[in-house]
């Protein structure tokens, strides 16, 4: 039995479909700029705001309009492939390089904050 990695070529990473956790918060404002709303619910903070600490049960995360436009094509169904051919029609030259630029985007936001995950 082999105990290779396998890895992933080109065609697999853009076939990836991403959707976002069922946990995430977020709003979409009218001109459809996301904020990302992080519950600050540790004990330390719940135990501060009992003894009238202004600390506010959210943080707000506002994303540009470019990682707002990303964030709101995540949907479970589309591939990592459309979601960039909907960012190259939408932003044309300035998403160039498209997909070096999604996927890094991409993967920060499932590595790292953990707002979405391979479908």
């Amino acid at each position: 039995m082999s105990n290779k990695k396998t890895i992933e070529t080109d065609d697999d990473v853009l076939d990836i479909v991403y959707g976002v956790k069922d946990e995430i918060e977020f709003e979409v404002s009218a001109t459809g700029i996301v904020t990302i709303l992080k519950k600050q619910d540790k004990g330390i903070q719940r135990f501060f705001r009992k003894l009238k600490f202004k600390i506010p049960e959210y943080t707000r995360i506002e994303l540009d309009e470019r990682s707002s436009f990303v964030f709101r094509q995540i949907d479970a169904q589309r591939t990592v492939r459309e979601i960039g051919e909907l960012v190259d029609k939408e932003f044309k030259e300035q998403a160039h390089p498209l997909y070096e630029n999604l996927l890094l985007f991409l993967n920060h936001i499932e590595v790292n904050e953990k707002y979405i995950e391979k479908k």
